[in-house]
C-alpha cells in the first residue's frame, strides 16, 4: 500500500514539473518570436486607441455628465497595461462600489496580470504622461438664460387707419425702339489728280416697336421702320439733292402659341417711300410714294429664337400660303415692277419666308439681318438687309448697310442680270431706349 501511494506521489510531482516546463516553453516561445511589421502596426494602433480610451474614461469620471461610449471595454482587446486602479481594487479588504462592467472588466485583467504577466507591454504612469483629453475641463458649460413673462413684453399698437386696396391691371405691352442720325461728307478740289467730285449725304433712322404678350399663348408684334437719307454732288447738274435711302416698313405678326417656342401666325408686311426717286442727270422719276406700294398676308407658323445666352434673339416666319398685292400709282412705271402697261394693280398667291434677328457679337458690335423671299412659282423676289452696328459710346457709332436684292419681275440688267446690290458706311449719333 505504501508502495502504491508512493509511485502516485511520484507520477503526481513528474506531471507538474511537466506541466511547468510546458507552461515555461510557450511564454519563451511567445517572446522570443519576432514580430513583422504588420504586427508592430498594429499593436502601434491599438496602443494609440488605448491611450485616447483611457483618456476618454479620465475625462468621464471628471465630468458630470456621463458618456455614451463605455471607454472601460476598450481594455479587453487593447495591448495588455497594467492599471494600478485594478490591482488597488482587487486588494482591497473591504468592498468597493463598482458596477458589472467594471468588475467584469477587473476581473478579466486580473486574471491576465497572474496567468500572463510577461505579456503586460505598459503601465498606467504611461498614460499619466500621455494625458488626458481637455483636462481644463472640470465644471459643466451653462448659458446664461433670461425669461421674461410674455405680459411684460411691450406691443407698439398700430392706429386703426382705413386701408386702400389697390389691383393694378397688368399691362401686356412693351414698348422699344432705336433712332440715329449720321453724316457723311467729302470733299474733292476741282485739280485733284485722279479726279472726282465733292458730296454731302445724311442719314436718319427710327425703329419703333410696341408688342403684346399676355402670357397665355396669344402675341402681337408691331414695328414701324423708317428711313431716309440725302445726298448731294457737284456732278447732278439737274437736282441739288436726291435721296439715297427711303423707306417706309410696317410689320405686323399676330400669334398663336403651338409649342414652347412656335406659333401659328398671321403676317402683314407693307411698304413704300416717302419721296421721289431719281439717277444723277436724269428727270425721270423712277419711283414715288404708292409708287410702288406692297402689301403681303401671309398665313403660316413662327418660331421664336432664343440662342447663345440670348446674344441671337429673332424670329423666323414660314408662310406655305401668302398674297401680295401690289399698287403703283403712277402707270408709266408699271412694266418697271411687274404690272402690265396701263395698271395700277398686282395680285398674286405664292409662299413667303422671313428671317428677322439681332445678334449681339459683343458689347461694341451688333448685326441685324433681315431675309425676305417670296415667290409665286413664276417669279421670285428676295431681299437681304444686314446693318453691322459699330458702337463707340452711348451716343456715336457707325454703320455698315449690305443689301443685295434678286427679283426677276423687274427690268434685266445687262451687267447685273436680275441681282441689285447697295451698300453704304456711315457714323453719327444713335440713341436707343
Amino acid at each position: 500500500m505504501k508502495q502504491k501511494l508512493l509511485l502516485v506521489c511520484i507520477l503526481l510531482c513528474s506531471a507538474c514539473s511537466a506541466f511547468g516546463q510546458h507552461k515555461h516553453f510557450r511564454y519563451k516561445f511567445h517572446r522570443e518570436q519576432p514580430d513583422t511589421s504588420l504586427v508592430s502596426a498594429y499593436l502601434d494602433s491599438l496602443s494609440l486607441y488605448k491611450i485616447k480610451a483611457d483618456s476618454l474614461f479620465r475625462m468621464r469620471d471628471s465630468l458630470p455628465v456621463a458618456s455614451t461610449t463605455d471607454a472601460r471595454l476598450f481594455r479587453l482587446f487593447s495591448p495588455l497595461t497594467f492599471y494600478y486602479s485594478v490591482a488597488g481594487r482587487g486588494m482591497a479588504l473591504g468592498e468597493m462600489e463598482s458596477d458589472a462592467v467594471e468588475e467584469a472588466v477587473d476581473k478579466a485583467l486580473l486574471s491576465a496580470y497572474l496567468r500572463r504577466p510577461l505579456a503586460v507591454v505598459s503601465t498606467e504612469r504611461e498614460i499619466d504622461d500621455a494625458g488626458s483629453l481637455h483636462e481644463e475641463i472640470t465644471t459643466p458649460l451653462r448659458h446664461k438664460v433670461e425669461y421674461a413673462r410674455h405680459d411684460d413684453v411691450e406691443i407698439d399698437e398700430q392706429p386703426d387707419l382705413p386701408l386702400d386696396i389697390i389691383v393694378e391691371k397688368p399691362n401686356f405691352w412693351t414698348f422699344g425702339g432705336d433712332y440715329y442720325l449720321q453724316f457723311l461728307q467729302n470733299y474733292v478740289s476741282g485739280n485733284w489728280y485722279k479726279g472726282g467730285e465733292s458730296n454731302y449725304s445724311m442719314l436718319a433712322s427710327a425703329t419703333l416697336q410696341a408688342n403684346y404678350n399676355n402670357k397665355q399663348k396669344l402675341k402681337f408684334e408691331n414695328k414701324l421702320e423708317l428711313k431716309l437719307g440725302f445726298q448731294t454732288s457737284r456732278g447732278d447738274t439737274l437736282h441739288s439733292m436726291k435721296t439715297s435711302e427711303d423707306l417706309i416698313r410696317y410689320t405686323g405678326k399676330l400669334g398663336l402659341q403651338a409649342t414652347k417656342n412656335w406659333y401659328y401666325t398671321f403676317q402683314l408686311i407693307a411698304y413704300t417711300q416717302f419721296m421721289r426717286g431719281y439717277k444723277s442727270n436724269d428727270p425721270k422719276v423712277y419711283s414715288d410714294i404708292l409708287s410702288p406700294l406692297n402689301l403681303n398676308f401671309s398665313l403660316g407658323m413662327s418660331y421664336t429664337v432664343k440662342a447663345f445666352n440670348d446674344k441671337l434673339t429673332g424670329s423666323i416666319q414660314l408662310a406655305p400660303l401668302a398674297y401680295n398685292f401690289r399698287y403703283v400709282g403712277r402707270k408709266a412705271l408699271a412694266t418697271q415692277y411687274g404690272l402690265d402697261e396701263g395698271e395700277h394693280t398686282l395680285n398674286d398667291f405664292g409662299s413667303e419666308c422671313t428671317f428677322d434677328l439681332t445678334w449681339a457679337i459683343s458689347e461694341l458690335i451688333k448685326w441685324k439681318t433681315r431675309l425676305y423671299g417670296y415667290t409665286t412659282y413664276k417669279r421670285t423676289e428676295l431681299e437681304w438687309e444686314n446693318t453691322i452696328t459699330f458702337q463707340f459710346n452711348k451716343y456715336i457709332s457707325s454703320n455698315l448697310f449690305i443689301y443685295p436684292r434678286f427679283d426677276d419681275a423687274s427690268t434685266r440688267d445687262d451687267h447685273h442680270g436680275y441681282w441689285q446690290f447697295k451698300e453704304y458706311l456711315s457714323i453719327g449719333f444713335a440713341y436707343s431706349f
